[in-house]
């Protein structure tokens, strides 16, 4: 298997430093919902992780929320409430729209607010070793004392300073020297320090969450490529001025940009308000849809987002649960299912191509399809097709049994209806009821205590 290293610029093979592979995922800012662009990153991520797994890997997966920061704080002012009455609200809709989208959970979430004690051990110890400096409260990084800043987003300094737009500083060393630790302004959230009452600069946040939890060097560390700098630029710096040890990360991952249009450059993002939310996403197309949207296009390529190409993955999505749908036993055709499961392989182990394997799956379906035609049995290749579909994340529920959830009254009703059918011994009304909601993905049982019913599992269960 391998991977694109952003810090080398090649794709080089994956072998975990230990037991398990550790893997660090920056996770969102909480001042506002979650929105598609986002999902990208999220979804990438979570098939990383499970393709790791299905090869065989132990994966501990830390993922961050940022809940101490500039916009949190505006916002919460703006409607009048804590950061941490903001920050809740918006993990636990973050929790259920990535369950909606079949994200696994990651096996830790931490918060920046609960590492404040962590963050300012690393800073003391940045300070001692000349890496940092104090000046009237707030702490700065010395940029010239890391030798390799730069080599992640390959720029030097001079380019850097040169192209920045950066508000000059008296009391930095250095116009690039970054923020370990802000002093308190009236208003805002603060915790008392060495040098003064403040709170965290964004980058030493990420430092002090995957070193406590993933140890001083990580196997693979993701995140969009809007944050290769100066985020993960400076995550770098510090994490290795702090321990000692290089290379803080052995694989760096960066998904593209989700652009807001296909007519525009600019890649969705809150704070231009060209976004579509996850919930509004949710809300008209199917999960396995939007997951087959994201992963049509290779994770380092920009796309741009599509309501037409969403649609398109929708009859994509169908033709796929489709082919799950149970048959009559029959005799198995011998169809040479391990030839797909090693072109899906491949295309995998070929830095997450999903693009080749959702093609691989697509032709196994149609496979399956003309098989089942012919009368032959096709259950070995169906199982294949429900195990690699769910390496990608699919789910392949029924068609539109997303958008059934909000119909369940009317499913509730259809089903009434049909049990007082059959006490008028119109059973063939109500059998044509049956065989309906049953084609729609509702499974409907007779019981001693009357009908209930349930949304079906593709693999018909």
């Amino acid at each position: 298997m391998k991977l694109f290293d952003t810090r080398t610029a090649t794709r080089q093979e994956f072998t975990p430093s230990g037991e398990e592979v550790t893997m660090y995922v920056c996770g969102p800012n909480l001042y506002g919902p979650c929105h598609v662009g986002h999902a990208l990153s999220f979804v990438v991520f979570d098939v990383l992780r499970r393709y790791l797994e299905y090869r065989g890997y132990r994966v501990r997966h830390v993922q961050n929320f940022t809940d101490i920061e500039d916009r949190i704080i505006n916002e919460a002012n703006r409607q009048g409430r804590t950061i941490g009455d903001l920050a809740e609200h918006y993990i636990q809709r973050f929790h259920q729209e990535m369950g909606e989208l079949n994200v696994q959970r990651a096996h830790h979430y931490p918060r920046a607010t609960e590492n404040i004690d962590h963050m300012v051990e690393i800073i003391q110890k940045l300070i001692d070793k000349g890496h940092a400096y104090a000046v009237d409260g707030d702490v700065y990084f010395r940029v010239h004392s890391s030798p390799n800043y730069g080599e992640l987003s390959k720029r030097s300094l001079e380019d850097m300073q040169a192209g920045a737009r950066i508000e000059i500083d008296p009391r930095k060393e250095d116009p690039m020297d970054f923020t370990l630790w802000k002093s308190s302004s009236e208003g805002e959230p603060s915790w008392p320090t060495p040098w003064g009452a403040g709170r965290p600069g964004w980058h030493i946040e990420c430092t002090a969450m995957s070193l406590g939890l993933l140890g001083d060097q990580l196997d693979i560390h993701g995140g969009g490529q809007d944050v290769v700098f100066p985020h993960h630029e400076n995550e770098i710096a510090q994490s290795e001025g702090y321990t000692g040890k290089s290379p803080f990360v052995r694989f760096w991952v960066h998904n593209g940009f989700l652009l807001a249009t296909e007519s525009e450059e600019e890649k969705m993002t809150r704070h231009l308000g060209n976004f579509v939310s996850c919930r509004d996403a949710l809300a008209n197309h199917h999960p396995d849809a939007i997951r087959l949207f994201l992963l049509s296009a290779h994770y380092r390529s920009p796309r741009a987002y599509s309501e037409e190409e969403l649609v398109a993955q929708e009859r994509a999505a169908e033709r796929m649960r489709l082919a799950l749908d149970p048959v009559p036993a029959a005799p198995e055709s011998g169809l040479p299912v391990e030839e797909y499961r090693q072109r899906f392989d491949e295309a995998m182990d070929n830095d997450l191509n999903t693009p080749r394997a959702l093609a691989t799956l697509f032709d196994l379906a149609r496979e399956i399809n003309r098989q089942r035609e012919a009368g032959v049995g096709v259950a070995g290749a169906q199982a294949l097709l429900k195990e690699l579909g769910g390496v990608l994340g699919l789910t392949f529920a029924a068609s539109g049994s997303h958008d059934m959830v909000a119909a369940g009254p009317f499913i509730e009703l259809l089903v009434n209806v049909r049990s007082q059918l059959r006490e008028a011994n119109q059973y063939a009304v109500a059998d044509d009821i049956r065989t309906k909601l049953t084609q729609m993905g509702v499974a409907v049982e007779d019981g001693p205590d009357g009908a209930t019913w349930r949304f079906r599992q593709p693999d018909g269960s």
